[in-house]
């Protein structure tokens, strides 16, 4: 009896979800809880897991498409089952993948390297055809590959839906990794190379992972659907900037104190917490000591008046490859420091992963976001609705101050610096008390005494 795969309710107040992206096609296995497809809603997205196991006999939505809750979007077989065919029209990207591959070249009667090589052999006309029915790619990134042979069937996409991009093809012909493409490091072989190399030499060695790339431009004269997300990043934004009253204070923060005793303990608070030790617990614990003093940048103004919250349940801004998202750590004032570090981590690798859940991203009460991990100085942040402020953390330099000592005698010594920016709500939250908020932060930051375990 088939099992039907249903749009979940991903919290009591979403009704609705978009289907981004099927990881399975029809006929393939799989197992109960292994992620299934992808969605999207006003919350937050997460891959969706197997209801039973088996075989995904056929594709009811296709991605892109948005349905109510509890629809039908696919259903899974019992092992031995035949896929059914998919509905005329209901899910074409669905069908496009689940056609046969291309038949493969004739072998060679030369011995086969050891080493995996890249495809860079011409394309049948045919095979040809068949790439531009399934690969996602522009005109543009087509015309390179029939420029230089290249079979896109073979090319990994890192833009969106696995769209392969312009740079995604220009780094597949100069041998390069790209991102999300799983390269091995191995470099690729050349035409007529492989009579050259020796099947028995070993494969070099792989090379050290590159950061991510930033997102590839779009080719000029393309016009890229808005994704979900973006949709309901730029609505929340506008609607910030026409509900609070925004302004905004910096303040420049000695923080080598800080920096020396994260270099001094990083490594045993690894080995001994399982954790990496980084800066975000400075500054929210800072915060945090700042919020219990001054409640009015912990509150909310509602239609009655003045929300004073109970606890601090701080958001923190996560820059993923498709988006933003701000997960939040519900009653970090009961946190000590490890326990704020072990939340920061768990909610940025789960922002990472898809797997936030909407009450995960729901409930802030104050917001930090860092722009200085990229290398920004500083930044004018937006306010993250309802809260009424939003503290931005610049990157950490080291520049040149002038130092007093307990003697009120003056020098100059290199130390590590960071810019600090308080976007505050002025309907609540007067300058003065801004900056005597802010002041405290710095205080905390500079002169820091707490246990860091």
């Amino acid at each position: 009896m088939p099992t039907d795969i249903v749009m979940p309710q991903m919290g009591e107040s979403i009704v609705e979800g978009t289907i981004t992206k099927w990881l399975k096609k029809p006929g393939d296995k799989v197992q109960r809880d292994e992620p299934l497809f992808e969605i999207s809603t006003d919350k937050v997205d997460a891959e969706i897991p197997s209801p039973a196991a088996g075989v995904l006999q056929d594709i009811k939505v296709a991605e892109g498409t948005t349905v109510q809750v509890n629809t039908v979007v696919g259903t899974i077989s019992s092992d031995g089952e035949a896929p059914a065919a998919a509905p005329k029209g209901a899910a074409p990207s669905a069908e496009k993948k689940a056609a046969p591959p291309a038949p493969p070249a004739p072998a060679s009667s030369a011995p086969a390297p050891s080493t995996p090589k890249a495809e860079v052999a011409p394309a049948a006309p045919a095979e040809r055809e068949e790439e531009g029915e399934h690969a996602r790619s522009s005109p543009l990134v087509r015309k390179i590959a029939r420029e230089h042979n290249v079979n896109l069937s073979h090319v990994s996409g890192s833009g969106l839906g696995g769209r392969i991009t312009k740079q995604d093809i220009m780094a597949f012909i100069e041998g390069q990794p790209t991102q999300g493409s799983g390269a091995t490091g191995v470099p690729p072989v050349q035409p007529g190379e492989d009579a050259r190399r020796s099947t028995s030499a070993p494969a070099p060695a792989p090379t050290a992972p590159r950061p991510p790339a930033p997102a590839a431009v779009a080719i000029p004269g393309d016009l890229v659907p808005l994704t979900n997300m973006r949709k309901i990043i730029a609505q929340r934004m506008i609607e910030s900037r026409r509900t609070s009253a925004h302004v905004h204070c910096m303040f420049e923060v000695d923080i080598t104190r800080i920096v020396n005793l994260r270099n001094k303990l990083k490594s045993g608070f690894e080995q001994r917490n399982g954790a990496r030790l980084t800066f975000m617990p400075f500054f929210v614990r800072s915060a945090i000591i700042a919020l219990q003093q001054f409640p009015i940048v912990n509150a909310s103004l509602e239609d009655q008046g003045i929300r004073y919250h109970r606890h601090v349940n701080v958001g923190i801004a996560v820059a993923l490859d498709w988006g933003l998202i701000v997960p939040v750590l519900k009653n970090a004032d009961e946190l000590n420091f490890l326990g704020l570090q072990r939340g920061i981590t768990d909610l940025g690798e789960r922002a990472r992963s898809k797997k936030l859940k909407p009450e995960d991203v729901e409930g802030s009460t104050f917001t930090i976001t860092n722009p200085g991990q990229f290398g920004a100085v500083f930044g004018l942040p937006i306010i993250n609705q309802p809260n009424s402020a939003i503290m931005g953390v610049g990157g950490i330099t080291k520049t040149p101050l002038v130092v007093t000592d307990a003697d009120d005698n003056d020098s100059i010594a290199i130390r590590s610096v960071v810019h600090l920016t308080l976007g505050y709500d002025h309907r609540l939250i007067d300058g003065a008390v801004a900056d005597q908020f802010m002041a405290l932060v710095k205080k905390t930051m500079e002169g820091w005494g707490e246990e860091v375990g």
